[in-house]
């Protein structure tokens, strides 16, 4: 049963891919012509690079045997390498091992879900739609913690940044330092005030690094932080006052959504206190007092 199951699975998959390729046959002839035809793009290092770790070229041999169906899993690129960017996986060969998970787990969760006996259809059911989405969950969760940090981190690192200038470092010198002073407390936002450091030292303009950050990051914050930046920058204000009143604006917003989350906090307490607390309250309260009404109502009978 378990071949059976693996065999009929590597069919759908094959069956899958060369209807695909049936389909594309024309556009994938005339895209490789106009590449031929055209002049090669530019490709950044980060894509080119070949895999360097065992694992990330297992996870590229997995994917080139299911590369007519890898856009129908995964999407294409570019989208998987801006949620991996989000994230902070920023190496081609994440793309590789991240598409080859998704595609090895649900194979995995048939082969499981085999072993279940009675319940084998609805084991493997559940587990291919597991196996399938649990990838996208994980990615999804790191995203929102890495913001999450950044967001939390950022009214200090302005702060820091604030006294960094005002003690005569400029703009540049002063995101190095603060990078460096915060690489614990917050080590996303410090790598990516070091990643503009370096695309700065490479001759990348400086709004132009501020404005890829924003782009990275993807956070409400950091885009009007970027903003004021590129504000500063061109009328010429001074920064550290500017910096100083965003730091503000960012603790104000910070102590309003922690007064939020408390007032909504007695709200969500409600349930659980009326159907789980309240219940074994009044069976230890009333308990005894009950046995023992019962207990005189029977003498009082006989």
């Amino acid at each position: 049963m378990l071949l059976f199951l693996i065999s009929v699975t590597i069919t759908v998959f094959l069956l899958a891919a060369l209807l695909i390729m049936m389909l594309s046959g024309k556009e994938s002839i005339d895209a490789r012509l106009m590449e031929i035809s055209a002049p090669p793009p530019p490709i950044s290092t980060a894509i080119v690079e070949a895999p360097t770790s065992g694992l990330a070229r297992a996870a590229a041999g997995i994917t080139s045997v299911f590369k007519p169906i890898r856009s129908v899993v995964s999407g294409s690129d570019e989208d998987m390498s801006y949620k991996l960017t989000l994230a902070g996986f920023r190496r081609a060969e994440h793309i590789e091992i991240f598409t080859a998970t998704k595609m090895l787990l649900p194979v995995l969760a048939i082969v499981a879900g085999s072993f279940f006996g009675d319940n084998m259809m609805a084991a493997i059911l559940v587990g291919v739609v597991l196996g399938f989405m649990a990838p996208d969950f994980v990615l999804t969760s790191l995203i929102s913690r890495r913001q999450e940090s950044i967001r939390r981190a950022l009214p200090d690192a302005l702060d820091l940044l604030v006294i960094c200038m005002e003690a005569g470092l400029g703009i540049d010198q002063a995101m190095v330092r603060v990078g460096e002073e915060i690489r614990l407390t917050s080590p996303a936002l410090a790598e990516e005030f070091q990643i503009i450091n370096r695309e700065q030292r490479a001759g990348k303009p400086r709004l132009d690094a501020w404005r890829s950050m924003a782009e990275r990051v993807d956070i409400d914050f950091v885009r009007q932080f970027v903003a004021m930046l590129v504000q500063t920058e061109r009328f010429g204000t001074p920064i550290a006052n500017a910096l100083g009143q965003f730091a503000d604006t960012l603790r104000t917003r910070r102590t309003q959504v922690a007064e939020e989350t408390a007032a909504k906090a007695g709200i969500k307490l409600l349930f659980p206190l009326v159907f789980l607390i309240f219940p074994s309250i009044f069976v230890v309260a009333l308990g005894p007092a009950i046995i023992a009404m019962g207990k005189l109502f029977s003498d009082s009978m006989k």
